[in-house]
This record gives structure tokens, sequence and C-alpha cells, in this order.
């Protein structure tokens, strides 16, 4: 069977390393051919390499084409994952602390200190160091001609050095030290390493002759410079991740190790004219004070890792490489770019001052991660964290969240190529809720539509998902689906805590046919000798309907929260993924509040609770009338969360 689609990208920044990784591994989960076209130009779809250097922006048209016995399935999968805003992207929230990547459009440089030039600013803050110099001496290798009968034997010398070099990358990803991000990097890099249009490149050099160290190489670079020639400066950027990855596997095909960062000094700042996913994946992050290179830019990988962790970072620096070798200390400035090479008294002193300052600003704000967010008034406002998967559990708890006011379940669908049973949600649950007891978890059923890749569930066509089959809709008529996420989600209340929330509610009748649902549940539940407990049962209030029929809705419902994204959207009939209509997107427009309020009122008169879980639980601006209206629960990205309560206490 062949299969044929037009599609348009949704994801947000097109398809760049990240989402890219995902997409290859959803489609290499097929048995079929999978090809996509962009501009007359196809590539294999289960290549990252060819399908990164396509350069696919959010908003391109392109063409699917699937071939095989699963090509219906793949198709579907495939082009749903194009058309879902956050495919490939969502891996956790930062760090509260982590650095923003820097905007020069809000910041203006500061006076500098020196005459030496500035850098690229890539990861906000202040450094000031010894410096630790981490330059590769240059892998150069002669080409060595390999006799026709020893082509098989050097092309598996070759597998073995790309399977002992994702080897490596895998064990670090034990380290505990490493965020959701990194680890999305480091599974980018082992995508690289094993891609097939990069192998193809070296077996076919080692088969005309080539020895395997100069046929890596050599692929390496022509790959890279195709992605140096892309003009999207992300996609250039993974030049470094080819040629970091080709360099190791040359490396271990010689029986050399690499130099690595192990031995940094505390406080010290790296300096070099590159630094690798690869090489920071396996350093001590903890003493790095901040990075200084030649080479790379804020969209480089070490760049987004620097971020993450909240290290000070300045790349492309346009400075002598020499006078960097010579520098024995090093002043950085991430908000700037600005770099001072062995800095005199005077500039040590300013820029220990900016340190302190900084310093002080985060401890501020982190005094308030664990504090209880009370009003003036003693009114409490629990802050919790908005989820997606287990791995973002640490940063919530490090954040201070006060439980989960949203754990996304759709997640745990689309990762996979077959459906979750009943048993594997029902552990998943069950972690989510011990982490955070006593505190609620509030895990909101699957929330899927034509516009997001579930394998496993065929949605029709439809000129209009996110008004469609989508959401509870969907759920009351698969019952195959949810009626397991629901004896789960019972099974996993046996720990005291859980909480289910329904999506996308708009009649009363909805509300109802699911409380029913949840009765036969627990009695299958009892008939098979399981143990489960007593779980609240809320509304995701995001449609007008909802918003109308709040009262209704709340004689039913034991509470409520507001998905002020999709509500504000419906309200204002203003698509959110169109950028022409930001004006109109906005959840602090009077008729939005005004729903938000609407709902309030029906919560109060129906004595059940209410909280918010959409983005705008976290503007500072917008806290004061949430609460005001009778908010009692706030729910967010982690890193939002001490912002919010230091807000919660000034009220």
């Amino acid at each position: 069977m062949q299969i044929e689609r037009a599609v348009c990208v949704r994801v947000r920044d097109g398809l760049h390393a990240r989402p890219a990784t995902q997409f290859v591994k959803l489609a290499k989960s097929f048995q079929s051919d999978i090809e996509i076209v962009r501009d007359g130009q196809g590539v294999n779809a289960k290549s990252s390499v060819k399908l990164m250097l396509l350069g696919i922006k959010e908003n391109d048209e392109l063409v699917l084409r699937a071939s095989g016995e699963d090509a219906a399935t793949a198709m579907d999968a495939l082009s749903r994952f194009m058309e879902t805003p956050d495919a490939g992207l969502d891996v956790g929230a930062p760090d509260a602390h982590a650095s923003a990547a820097p905007s020069q459009e809000t910041r203006p440089p500061k006076p500098s200190l020196s005459e030496e030039p500035r850098g690229i600013p890539a990861s906000e803050g202040t450094a000031l160091g010894p410096v630790h110099h981490f330059f590769h001496d240059p892998l150069k290798v002669e080409r060595r001609q390999v006799h026709p009968d020893q082509i098989e034997a050097e092309i598996l010398r070759y597998e073995e050095a790309v399977a002992r070099t994702a080897l490596v990358l895998a064990e670090e990803r034990k380290r505990a030290d490493l965020k959701p991000e990194d680890l999305q990097i480091i599974n980018a890099l082992i995508d690289v390493a094993h891609d097939a249009e990069l192998v193809g490149q070296v077996k076919g050099r080692i088969g005309s002759g080539e020895d395997a160290v100069y046929a890596t190489l050599a692929a390496g670079d022509d790959l890279a410079r195709s992605f140096e020639a892309m003009s999207d400066p992300y996609i250039r950027a993974r030049a470094e991740d080819i040629r970091g990855i080709t360099r190791n596997v040359a490396l271990t095909l010689l029986g050399r190790r690499e130099a690595t960062l192990a031995d940094v000094a505390e406080g010290a700042i790296i300096v070099a004219e590159e630094i690798s996913a690869w090489d920071f994946a396996k350093a001590p992050i903890g003493r790095i004070a901040g990075l200084l290179c030649t080479k790379g830019s804020s969209t480089s990988h070490i760049a987004i890792m620097a971020r993450t962790h909240g290290l000070p970072a300045v790349l492309g620096y346009p400075g002598s490489v020499e006078a960097l070798r010579r520098a024995k200390t090093a002043a950085i400035d991430g908000h700037t770019g600005e770099v001072v090479l062995d800095p005199s008294e005077w500039v040590v002193a300013t820029f220990r001052a900016r340190i302190d300052k900084e310093a002080e600003a985060r401890a501020q704000l982190a005094r308030y991660s664990h504090m209880e967010p009370r009003t003036r008034d003693g009114t409490l406002i629990e802050v919790a964290a908005n989820l997606g998967s287990l791995s973002e559990i640490d940063a919530a708890l490090k954040a201070g969240a006060m439980g989960v006011g949203l754990f996304r379940t759709e997640l745990l669908f689309m990762e996979r190529k077959v459906l979750p049973t009943e048993d594997e949600q029902a552990d998943i649950y069950t972690e989510l809720a011990r982490a955070f007891a006593p505190h609620p978890v509030i895990v909101r059923t699957l929330d899927i539509g034509g516009d997001k890749p579930i394998a496993g569930i065929d949605f029709p066509e439809e000129a209009n998902p996110f008004l469609g089959w989508r959401g509870i809709r969907m759920c009351l008529d698969r019952l195959d689906i949810f009626r397991p996420q629901l004896k789960a989600l019972l099974r996993a209340a046996t720990v005291g805590n859980i909480k289910i929330m329904v999506p996308m509610i708009s009649d009363v009748s909805e509300l109802k046919a699911v409380k029913a649902l949840l009765d036969e549940c627990r009695m299958e539940l009892r008939n098979q000798g399981i143990p489960y407990g007593d779980a609240e049962l809320g509304v995701m209030m995001e449609t007008p309907a909802a918003a109308l029929g709040a009262d209704e809705l709340a004689a039913e419902a034991d509470f409520f929260s507001i998905g002020t994204n999709d509500l504000t959207q419906y309200i204002m009939a203003a698509d959110r993924l169109n950028a022409r209509l930001v004006n109109l997107n906005r959840a602090d427009h009077p008729a939005v509040m005004k729903a938000i309020d609407l709902i309030c009122q029906a919560a109060k008169g129906g004595g059940i609770w209410v909280g918010i879980c959409g983005e705008a639980a976290a503007r500072e601006d917008l806290i004061p009338e949430f609460v005001r209206m009778g908010v009692t629960e706030l729910s967010m990205s982690p890193a939002s969360i001490p912002r919010a309560k230091k807000r919660i206490i000034e009220l």
C-alpha cells in the first residue's frame, strides 16, 4: 500500500534537532518506507540528518509518502506529529534558576570594561575565575587504501566503533546531574551516530577503498559543510554535532581517547575553540563557572545546555585564540557577550559586584520556593506544577511545587507505537502520586484529537481538529481506551492524593457519563479484587459552553481548573497559533477575564474550589485578579513557581 498526504508543519520553530529526532524515532517504529518531500526534494524520513538538512520551518507545506503494510497508520501518526505545535519539544521544565536565552533587544549592552571584542551572549549570568584550557589537537589522518578483500572487515570495524561511541553516550544518560533537556540532546547525538545517511556515506567510502578512519572524518566533514550552508542558524549549528560524533568515532577507531573536562577545577571558566555537546555531557557541571568559546552561537547545543544549568556562556568570541591560550583568568558576561582576559583588579572588583548582585537576586527568589504562599489576609493559594512526564518531577519538587495541577497524560500515549496498558498507566500514576504526597496530583485524562499523533487511534480528517473529535468527546466514544485509563487512575488513588480532570467538556451530560463510567470501573476493580481509592472528579474549564454552563457543571463536579490557553482561544475565536492574531489572543482581554470570573462565581455558588492551569496562572500582573475572583490554586511550569509564590505573599 502506498499513501501520499500533504501536510502543513505546525511544529514550533520547525523540525530542528529535538523534534527531528523524535519524528525519526516515530517513523522508525513503522515498517513502511517513508519519505518527506519539500519543494520537490524528497528524503528518507528515518534519517534525522537528511530531515534537518531539508531545513523544514514552521508553516512549511510538505508531502508525506508511505509505502508498506502499516502505511496508513504511519501516515496518520506522522502527519499529526507535523501538525502538533509542541511535538518533540516537551522535555521538561527548566530549573527554576536556569538562565534564559539572552535578549539583546531588551537588554542594552553595558559599557565595555576593556578593549577586547565581545562575543555572542549565549547564556545569561556573570562569571569570573581561573581559565581551564580545553583545546583539542587537530585530528588529521592520511588516507589509507583498503584492499578489496579487507573492505568487509573494515566496515565491521567501523560499525563496532559507532556502537562503542553510542554506548559511551548512553552511559552518560545515567548521571544524576543531567536534566531532561540534556537527555534529549544526548539522545539526538546517539541518533546522529546511527543515522542512515551518515552511516551510508561512510560505508560507501570504505567500499570504494578508503580506510574507516579517513572515511568517517571525510563523510562527517561533507555533511557538516552541508549543514553550514543552510540559512537557518539553528540548523547551521548542528554541524558541530556531526563533527563531534565523527571525531569520536574516528578516535575510537584509532584507539585514542579524547581529552575530557573531568579534571576541571572548582569555579573555572572553560575556554575553548568549541565545546561539543559530547564534551559537555561528560563534564562535572557543578564545578564549572562559565564557558567561553571562539565558535558556536546561541542556538548551539552547548548554549542550550548552559542555559539549562544556569551557566554563563559567551560563544563566537572573535578575539585571538593565542590570547585565549595564554590567559590565566577570565571574566565573562553572558548578558552582553563581554569578555576580559586576565582582568585588572578594578575589573575583577566590578565583576565580583555583578556576581554578588546576581546571586542576591537568585537567593531572594529562591527563598520563596518552599515558602507557604499566603496573602496578607492569610488566604492560602496552592502553587502547583504542570508536568508531562515523570522526568520533570525533580525540577518541580526543587522549585517548591505544592503538588501537580496538571499532568498531561497524552505524552504517555504519543511516545509509543502501541497504547499503554492499564498496568503500565497505573504504575506511572502511582509513582507520580507518591512523589508529591500528600499534596494533590491532578491528572488530566487523555486530551488528544486530530492535531496530535497517537499510534493505535484513527482520527477522521477534520477541517478544524481543535473543534473536532477530541478530548472527552473521543474518550467517551473509545471506551476501550478510556476505561483502562480511569481504572489505572483509581488504582493509583490508593496513595490518597490523585484527582481526575476531564478536558474539553461542553455539556453536563458528558460529565455525568464520566461519573457513571467511574462507578462501573470501581465495580470492575472490586470484582477483580484489585485495590482502588477515591478520587475527586473535576472539569478543565476551557470551552465557552463550559463557562456559560458553569452553574450546572458545579453541581456535578468536585472542582474546576481553568485552562486559560484554550479558553482564550475559544472565547476570542482567535487561533492561538496564528501570529497575526496575537493582539486578540490575550488572557487579560476583558472578555476572557469576565469568563474566568463567571466560572469562579459558579464554583463559589456550587461549593467547590477553582484553580487555573493555563499559562496565565504564572502572570504576576494577573495573579492578584485571580485571587480576588476566588482562585485558590495556580499551576504552572516549575521555573515560574518561586516568582508566583513571591507575588502571592506580597498581596
